[in-house]
């Protein structure tokens, strides 16, 4: 049994990176900054359905195979990571109600963007400012969490695809 369950998330973790890399080509640059809103969507429904620890290894994945592809940057790392993290710990350990998913601008905005302003922009030699960043990534992941919102709804709607919420390895 717990094999099957490793073997179940794992192959959530990869489905939620693959999706995240697919949409990928759906984006807008600001400045230095690709905005996507689909990867935060994705880290909504990653952050609730597999956990913290796997919604931040999909979040991840995507950042290192979009930064290969040439369809992200190193601020996707940033970016991304930390608002999977935010939702996945916010739903698993304290609140489990799906509009947790309106936490994952606290990730992004609040610890991506401090992370790229005082870590990622000095280290490519770039002067952005931390405003700039909040902001971009704003306009990123608050339309990308209301989508998230939307498709777990959606997901738990359809109960024939028989959905069902990982622990995350918890």
């Amino acid at each position: 049994m717990k094999k099957d369950y490793s073997v179940r998330l794992f192959t959530y973790t990869a489905l939620f990176a693959v999706l995240a890399v697919l949409g990928s080509f759906i984006h807008f640059p600001i400045g230095p900054v690709k905005v996507f809103p689909f990867q935060h969507a994705i880290n909504v429904v990653a952050g609730i359905m597999i956990g913290p620890w796997f919604g931040m290894l999909a979040a991840f994945l995507a950042a290192l195979v979009r930064l290969m592809l040439g369809t992200g940057t190193l601020f996707a790392f940033p970016g991304g990571v930390p608002g999977a993290f935010v939702v996945g710990i916010l739903y698993h350990h304290f609140i489990r109600r799906d509009w947790v998913g309106f936490f994952e601008p606290v990730g992004t905005v609040l610890i991506g963007a401090t992370l790229s302003a005082y870590l990622v922009a000095p280290w490519m030699e770039m002067s952005v400012t931390l405003s700039f960043f909040q902001i971009s990534f704003l306009m990123s992941c608050f339309p990308g969490s209301v989508i998230g919102f939307l498709l777990i709804k959606i997901l738990r709607k359809l109960t024939w695809l028989n959905i069902e919420i990982l622990n995350g390895g918890e």
